[in-house]
Formats: C-alpha cells, structure tokens, sequence
C-alpha cells in the first residue's frame, strides 16, 4: 500500500510540473500543430509499461531526458522531459502501476533515479544555449528566480524516490548503495 502511494504521487507530481512547464514554455506545446496540454497528459497517463513516442525517436527515459539538453533536437523538449522522467520513474519501479505482497522493488533503481532527478534539475538550471538562454524556463525567467514552484516539485520527486529506496532496502535487508552527490550533470544508467 505504501508503495502504491508511492506510485500515484511520482505520477501526479510529474504531470504537475509537465502542465507547468508548458505554461512557461509554450512554444515547445506549438511545435505539434493542434497539440493541448490536455492531450500531452492524456498520452502520458494512458500507456502502461514504457513510453516509447516515434517523435522521440525512440528514445525512452535517461536518453528521452537527454534530447531536452541536445542542441540538434527539433521536437518538444517539455515532451521529453516527461516521457523520460515519467519512464525513468516507472522503470524505477519495475513498470508496475501498483505492487502486491509478493512484488518487491530495487533499491539501487530507486536511489539511481532520486540522482537523476537532481541531475536532471541542476541541468535544467544551468545548461544553456549559446545565447545564455535556458533550454526550458523553469524557475527562472530574463535572468530573475520568480518561480521556485518547480523546485519544490523536483524535490518531492528527490524525496519519494529516496525514502522508496530506503523502506526497500529495509525490507529486503539490503544494503541501499548511496550515490555520490555532487554538482554533476551526469545521469546514471538504472540498474538492470
């Protein structure tokens, strides 16, 4: 039960600030002709298991996060971010929408993803095109912090998948392997 609580938060949380980041980046929306938020947050919610989109080329979780941040890449960046954070986040948790008694979790998974999700923050703050300007607008805007909503989100993301990965370490009597955290921009691969 705890873990499905788990689940359903990741998962709001992610179309929460997907709904946010259309809102202060709507020229990534208007880059699919016709394209809502509405549909954006239907596509993601209505697919189990992995979120594979031919407009990502395929590119699913750490290497959907990573066109956000790649110079070459025409399509919708809000649109990668999620499909890879939400992916990434599923991953984490085996695919499974919801776990029963016998089902049981990777820490090592979760803690990987908790990285990745301050990675994938630290990023969005500080990697930029050539003119200086983010790739997407988050808690800044002309060079002034006029939003920390969205670090709020990512931090509850960073806690859930953290606490996760330490209610099932718990369980299974497992050593969780910490991550070492420094300023790094570098996602790392999920376990498999």
């Amino acid at each position: 039960m705890v873990a499905d609580e788990f689940i359903a938060e990741s998962r709001l949380l992610v179309r929460e600030l997907t709904a946010k980041l259309y809102k202060r980046n709507p020229q990534e929306l208007a880059k699919n002709s016709g394209m809502t938020i509405a549909i954006r947050l239907k596509q993601l919610s209505s697919k189990p298991g992995q979120l594979n989109f031919p407009e990502l080329r395929g590119k699913q979780e750490v290497e959907a996060m990573q066109l956000v941040f790649d110079p070459s890449f025409k399509g919708d960046r809000v649109f990668a971010l999620a499909v890879g954070l939400g992916g990434m986040l599923r991953y984490a948790y085996g695919y499974n929408p919801e776990l029963f008694l016998f089902d049981s979790l990777d820490s090592d998974r979760l803690i990987a993803s908790a990285h990745n999700v301050e990675a994938l923050l630290w990023r969005l703050k500080n990697t930029r095109w050539s003119n200086n300007t983010p790739y997407l607008i988050t808690s800044e805007y002309q060079g002034v912090t006029d939003n920390l909503s969205f670090e709020r989100l990512f931090g509850k993301l960073i806690v859930l998948q953290e606490m996760m990965a330490r209610i099932a370490g718990d369980s299974t009597d497992r050593y969780v392997n910490k991550v070492v955290h420094t300023a790094s921009s570098v996602f790392i691969p999920l376990p498999i």
